[in-house]
């Protein structure tokens, strides 16, 4: 097979250009990404009963499914794939779901799951395939935060726009997942063009972080067991954040009639604005410090602050003394710390300063593949047991007891690799 051809990069990319150039590149595809992922959650599916369970839930378990199925398999594919074919890559998967959500459109209801596992099941890639170019540079944080402030922006803004393709134009809630898909498609060429144009990690930037490159199968056990016991307290830790971040995004609009609001739809969109710039502004300023060991211990305590802001909206909620909007955008920059800490600095920091053979991609979707592995689990559990009817009983009894459990495991991993890495 012919190698993917290359553009070469601009040579106006420097400096502060080139971070900006990045940003606006990785932000706005994987932006995109989400317009073919989420909009469908806005429906409600009202009455709809599939296989003997209710619409909605079924959808989001089987796309789920699909999307941790997605992170297991980018383990490897990630972690070893070269950079000139990470565009053509992402191009041809997000097509992939585009058409997973036009048979949803068509198919009859007992096949709909199936549709909706198929659109799930290439878009977990999407993430570790904008992150590669990312990596391995000084300002990786930053250019980092700047991507993931897309996913917790996009979740809210393209929810938003499918309920806005249905309140306000009339789009049948079969057919408005691909429409909204459809609004993105031309956006998303053009931010992935973008990708093509940022130049390799610099001279300077390999030697404050490292070369990253393709991992064997060899090198991805290698930095596994280097680090196995500290590996898997943060990826347990990781483990709860994800169920929980998963938990609020993907049954917004059932917690927000929780508090009493039945039409949200602008609602997904300002929560996640508010939440997204303070994640971005904490975690992105991880690049202010030089040295990589503490910037990983720093990323560490960013992560238990986020668990105490958690532990705050659930007291505030409790006590009364708390509304449903507050709690909403409080709670969630209280996940999306530790959530968004993991993806900025963490393993970035981690591979810095040990100098380790590998690459970011491989440790995200370590963790990212339990992570979604766990948020499945309490999901099949909720309809096999019947853990609660109500989202947001379930949503708070899981952060309740996921808190104190994710300190002590934050803390445990902060021993470890003091220890391990002095």
């Amino acid at each position: 097979m012919t190698p993917a051809v290359e553009s070469p990069p601009a040579p106006w990319l420097s400096g502060w250009k080139l971070s900006a150039w990045a940003v606006a590149a990785a932000f706005g595809t994987y932006f995109c990404m989400y317009g073919f992922r989420e909009p469908f959650k806005a429906g409600s599916y009202t009455g709809g009963v599939i296989w003997g369970l209710a619409a909605k839930d079924l959808f989001v378990v089987a796309q789920v499914l699909g999307y941790m199925t997605s992170k297991f398999i980018g383990i490897s594919v990630i972690a070893g794939m070269n950079l000139r074919w990470r565009v053509p890559a992402l191009l041809g998967l997000v097509g992939f779901a585009h058409l997973a959500l036009l048979l949803f459109a068509v198919a009859p209801a007992g096949l709909k799951p199936v549709c909706l596992f198929l659109n799930g099941l290439p878009l977990g890639m999407v993430f570790g395939l904008v992150l590669g170019f990312l990596e391995g540079r000084r300002a990786t944080e930053a250019l980092s935060a700047g991507l993931c402030v897309s996913f917790i922006i996009a979740g809210g803004v393209t929810k938003t726009v499918g309920a806005l393709l249905r309140d306000q134009l009339g789009v049948p809630e079969e057919w408005m997942p691909f429409a909204a898909g459809a609004v993105f498609a031309l956006p998303l060429l053009v931010f992935a063009w973008m990708l093509t144009r940022i130049p390799p990690p610099s001279a300077a930037d390999v030697d404050h972080r490292s070369e990253r490159t393709p991992m064997s199968r060899a090198d991805r056990r290698r930095l596994f067991w280097r680090y196995a016991p500290g590996l898997v307290l943060i990826v347990a830790m990781y483990l709860l954040v994800t169920i929980l971040r998963s938990l609020r995004n993907d049954f917004a609009p059932e917690l927000w009639k929780s508090f009493g609001y039945e039409n949200p739809d602008w609602l997904f969109t300002l929560t996640e604005l508010l939440v997204g710039f303070g994640v971005l502004v904490a975690t992105g300023a991880a690049v202010l410090i030089r040295d990589n060991r503490t910037a990983f211990f720093a990323s560490l305590v960013t992560s238990a602050v986020g668990f105490g802001l958690v532990a705050v909206a659930l007291a505030g909620h409790a006590g009364g003394w708390l509304g449903g909007f507050a709690f909403v955008v409080l709670s969630g920059l209280g996940l999306y710390l530790p959530y968004v800490s993991v993806h900025v600095s963490v393993f970035e920091r981690l591979i810095a300063m040990t100098r380790s053979v590998g690459n970011l991609g491989f440790l995200m979707y370590l963790a990212d593949s339990f992570g979604y592995l766990g948020y499945v689990g309490l999901l099949v559990a909720d309809k096999l047991v019947g853990l609660t009817a109500d989202k947001l009983d379930l949503f708070l009894g899981g952060a309740t007891l996921a808190t104190p459990v994710a300190v002590a495991l934050l803390a445990a991993a902060a021993v470890y690799f003091r220890r391990t890495t002095r």
